[in-house]
């Protein structure tokens, strides 16, 4: 008895081998497509407002070059932010530190010589280490070569990233719609009503989160302002809102602004004031964000559980990287969609109903 397969099963599972080869392909080529992938999400972003600038008479290449040169203004608005604080406070704290680690070595010194550990922690040692470092112009220069030797291909790639995401970013913004108006002809056009149901919601709900994140971004930039200026620090605006607005990097935008507070506590306050107050500021922010606003104000605007969020950022972020983290919340979206059709198909099939 021979097993015959009609045609169009044969189709199917040939087209099916491919799309699995094509996946395939693009896993190995990961780290070619970041600068792809980043412009599609900031191409999302973006083509909204090219829209109205196209439909209010401007050419749409001219609309997406203001897009672009926009987002680029408001990165070196940030980067402006930083930059100067850095360079006022660096060599201030080049001549606090040492005397900052003589009073940590007074103050937990006689404790750890209690402990019996009075000879494992040598923080005068230390003291003169870093006062070396940070007096030493040449120290610093040497290891910013031995960085580059040593990550100098990274640094290349992180550069070439960098040239070309714009690029990129052009050429998807002007070709958008006519970009998927092609995707939707190569859909099978059995699947044809489906997927662009799917997509639909996947819209919707990719603007919800956009709207989510955008209001906590605006939320803890408020908070972390207003915190910081009622323990008086000078600097409380600009470090307050850029870490506020860095939020939608996980970890890397909440360690940026904790560093920059904690410099300025160094710099401003002579005792551990300024430090405690950091403590108490970002450890409320920290808890604030992730255990209400990102699951309240993100995860319910997408349709996910709390748990379903913080699960999302560790999975993502351990399959993929940074970059699985950025991707997490708006990934696990559009698999919500996938899989409340999966659900529903599931639940109206013969197998589930079959008593």
């Amino acid at each position: 008895m021979s097993l015959v397969i009609p045609p169009e099963h044969r189709q199917t599972w040939l087209w099916i081998a491919v799309g699995l080869l094509f996946v395939a392909l693009l896993v190995l080529l990961g780290p070619v497509l970041t600068p792809f992938v980043a412009a599609a999400i900031m191409g999302y972003v973006l083509n909204p407002a090219v829209d109205k600038m196209a439909s209010a008479g401007l050419p749409r290449a001219l609309a997406v070059l203001i897009a672009i040169v926009g987002v680029g203004l408001i990165i070196a608005a940030l980067a402006l932010i930083v930059v100067p604080i850095l360079a006022d406070e660096l060599p201030v704290l080049r001549t606090r530190l040492p005397s900052l680690l003589a009073k940590i070595d007074a103050a937990i010194g006689p404790w750890l010589r209690q402990m019996g550990l009075a000879g494992r922690l040598d923080l005068p040692a230390l003291q003169k280490a870093l006062a070396a470092k940070l007096a030493a112009g040449d120290g610093a220069g040497s290891a910013v070569l031995t960085w580059l030797r040593v990550g100098g291909s990274a640094l290349i790639g992180w550069v070439a990233t960098l040239f070309l995401v714009p690029i990129v970013l052009f050429y998807l913004l002007v070709d958008w719609h006519p970009l998927f108006r092609r995707i939707g002809d190569s859909i099978p056009r059995r699947w044809i009503a489906r997927a662009t149901d799917m997509a639909r919601e996947v819209d919707a709900l990719l603007a919800q989160y956009l709207r989510g994140q955008l209001l906590v971004m605006l939320l803890l930039a408020t908070y972390y302002s207003v915190a910081l200026t009622v323990a008086g620090f000078d600097v409380a605006l600009p470090v307050g809102m850029l870490t506020g607005l860095l939020v939608f990097i996980p970890y890397i935008g909440f360690g940026l602004g904790l560093t920059l507070a904690i410099i300025a506590a160094i710099l401003q306050f002579e005792g551990w004031d300024g430090l405690v107050a950091v403590a108490v500021v970002y450890g409320i922010g920290q808890f604030i964000e992730s255990f209400y606003l990102t699951p309240r104000l993100v995860g319910e605007r997408i349709g996910l559980h709390p748990l379903t969020v913080i699960f999302a950022l560790l999975a993502f972020g351990q399959l993929f990287g940074f970059v699985g983290i950025l991707l997490a919340l708006p990934a696990s979206a559009i698999l919500s969609v996938g899989f409340g059709h999966l659900r529903r198909h599931y639940l109206n099939s013969s197998f589930y109903n079959q008593t």
